[in-house]
């Protein structure tokens, strides 16, 4: 009988141990998740479409390599990087659109009207690489403030960083 109970206490410490070392580490992953990996409207954009083939800092609208997009910058502030998650599309917040301000909805350039019908509205998930400047994105908008939209962003920027 002693013997039972101690081979009892045994196995019963040892699946203690096991059930430990195996149980996966959800803190780190809930810390990493919400900044880098988000879950987004997206729509697309052409030069096509009357905008121009120039961004919001003047650069020429890119449709290869890192790709242009654009966000309302107090969201997705100029500057940030993504990629599409499961791909290796990345892209650029580099512009901004009146139709995005007060949404989380990022529009990604298109060379081509095709292109852009093609992508049509899609929910999807992108790893953010690199965030944008807040700061930055002030810089360029201030000098705009006669606009609605500008200001809108502008006041949104704004209101963040008094917090």
């Amino acid at each position: 009988m002693a013997n039972f109970l101690r081979l009892t206490g045994l196995v019963f410490a040892a699946s203690l141990l096991v059930s430990c070392a195996t149980s996966p580490n959800t803190s780190a992953t809930a810390k990493v998740a919400p900044d880098r990996f988000r879950k987004v409207r997206t729509t697309a954009y052409s030069h096509n479409e009357g905008s121009g083939s120039k961004n919001a800092i003047g650069r020429r609208l890119s449709g290869a390599g890192i790709k242009s997009a654009a966000s309302d910058w107090s969201r997705y502030p100029l500057g940030t990087r993504f990629r599409i998650a499961g791909t290796n599309d990345e892209y650029v917040i580099d512009d901004y659109g009146g139709a995005l301000v007060g949404t989380n909805t990022i529009d990604l350039y298109k060379p081509s009207m095709l292109e852009m019908r093609r992508w049509g509205v899609r929910h999807i998930d992108i790893e953010v690489l690199r965030w944008g400047s807040e700061n930055e994105s002030l810089r360029v908008l201030r000098p705009r403030k006669s606009t609605r939209l500008a200001r809108r962003m502008i006041a949104s920027l704004e209101s963040k960083k008094s917090l």
